[in-house]
């Protein structure tokens, strides 16, 4: 099990980069726009600068669901490779086998 400040943190990263979303979507679109004064699209950049980092959708870490593991994490299942073994293991997966030979 990861410590469960880690979880927590990661919980409040995800918290915030929703919260912030919308701004942070809009400010990004100015300042990317060309057609805008440099002046401007620098001010986007500063107020930008000036959001929380933990509110930046890249700050969050995937995690396994079941016990918090941040490696050998799977997108798809949401869960560490251990986590998905240990499952297999006791068929709580349907059609998933652990190999053994």
């Amino acid at each position: 099990m990861a410590k469960t400040s880690a979880i927590e943190r990661n919980l409040k990263r995800a918290r915030l980069a929703k919260r912030y979303a919308a701004k942070r979507e809009q400010l990004k679109s100015i300042a990317r726009n060309k057609e805008l004064p440099v002046e401007e699209r620098f001010a986007a950049q500063l107020k930008l600068a000036e959001l929380p980092r933990n509110s930046a959708v890249t700050r969050i870490r995937n995690r396994c669901e079941i016990t918090g593991r941040p490696r050998a994490f799977y997108r798809k299942l949401r869960m560490s490779r251990i986590a998905l073994r240990d499952l297999a293991s006791q068929g709580m997966i349907p059609g998933m086998v652990k190999s053994s030979w």
